[in-house]
């Protein structure tokens, strides 16, 4: 079968750290990445772009950023809704105060401060954990929301609360049009992945993942807890804030607080729960599933209400997709905890096995 790894020897530490070890895996990542960089700006339409493609590349890094948190961590989080905004609004007022910056510039220093705020928000982990930490982080998602709809200097003083994000462009071109703007939301998605790859493989994801494992007995042989925990709050806002300012920028266009609301954070909290905890692959499988459900369920539905004589309305059809996406989360949680990332690695193991039984 295609997916053999006998005969595949490493000859040096380097082979064998590989982010992509096994041959078959760097075949499909290259594919995967050529026809996503080079095939797919020649086909997809502008509605694809603007309902699946875009949405789906930037919500899967916001889905890395707080699998970050709670995959390898074990930290629970309900604000990635607020570090969102935080990155939005920091990139917003990055490029209006400071106007010589390049709007990308903006958006990853909007990272930076979303890192800033989470590592705040995150203090109270050194002393709480599980329930309790998610209590503080939602609070610090009704502070934040609060904060961008009073203070009115975050909004440059608009009488409506609603801003508009400034032209994107680079090297005097415009970016304005939906292949560009998925281009660069892919970009900022693929090297930031890769990034947070090798960071979770390295000495620092090591420790993040014993202090999800056991805490005490990681800090029994060495593993500093303030460290490793704001830490990984650090580096998931980041991505969390990163991912904000062009859901903000690319996306929406034009945005008010309400964009950010705890909604978009159990949004989240989902994709990485269905995608896979602890798990890269995961975070874009969950991101993509989350998206394209309400598409298939808006498409499905009414047809089918139209065969038993049911007319189907919009509101209807946002009932069953509450519905569909709190059966998922009770199935995944108890049938299949590690999510859809888990059910790849299984089908890859009977590859490896086939045509004998497992």
């Amino acid at each position: 079968m295609i997916y053999r790894e006998a005969g595949q020897y490493k000859v040096s530490y380097e082979a064998d750290q590989a982010i992509f070890p096994i041959a078959q895996d760097r075949f499909l990542i290259l594919t995967l990445l050529a026809v996503a960089f080079f095939v797919v700006p020649f086909i997809a339409t502008e509605y694809l772009y603007r309902a699946v493609l875009i949405p789906t590349v930037i919500l899967a890094l916001a889905a890395i950023g707080l699998n970050v948190l709670m995959g390898y961590c074990g930290q629970v989080s309900l604000g990635s809704g607020a570090f969102m905004a935080v990155g939005a609004y920091a990139a917003y007022n990055l490029s209006i105060r400071l106007p010589f910056l390049n709007p990308f510039v903006c958006i990853l220093l909007g990272g930076f401060f979303a890192a800033a705020v989470g590592v705040v928000f995150g203090a109270p982990s050194l002393r709480i954990k599980g329930f309790y930490l998610a209590c503080a982080t939602l609070a610090a998602q009704f502070f934040i929301d609060w904060v961008f709809l009073r203070v009115k200097y975050f909004t440059n003083y608009a009488p409506s609360g609603s801003v508009n994000a400034p032209p994107l462009q680079m090297f005097g071109y415009d970016l304005s049009s939906p292949v560009a703007n998925y281009m660069v939301a892919l970009g900022f998605t693929v090297v930031l992945a890769l990034a947070v790859k090798n960071i979770v493989r390295g000495h620092i994801g090591r420790q993040w993942m014993a202090i999800r494992d056991m805490d005490i007995a990681a800090e029994i042989i060495g593993v500093r807890p303030m460290y490793a925990k704001l830490s990984a709050f650090a580096v998931s806002s980041f991505l969390i804030g990163v991912a904000g300012g062009l859901w903000a920028f690319i996306y929406l266009g034009s945005w008010e607080p309400a964009a950010f609301s705890i909604d978009r954070s159990f949004q989240l909290m989902f994709m990485v729960i269905i995608g896979g905890l602890g798990s890269i692959l995961g975070s874009f499988l969950g991101a993509a599933f989350i998206i394209l459900l309400p598409i298939f369920l808006n498409q499905a539905l009414p047809p089918i209400g139209g065969l038993v004589a049911w007319k189907i309305s919009t509101a209807t059809v946002s009932h069953f997709e509450a519905m569909a996406f709190g059966a998922l989360i009770v199935f995944f949680l108890v049938v299949e905890p590690h999510g859809l990332a888990r059910l790849w690695s299984i089908a890859k193991e009977k590859l490896r096995l086939w045509p004998f039984p497992h």
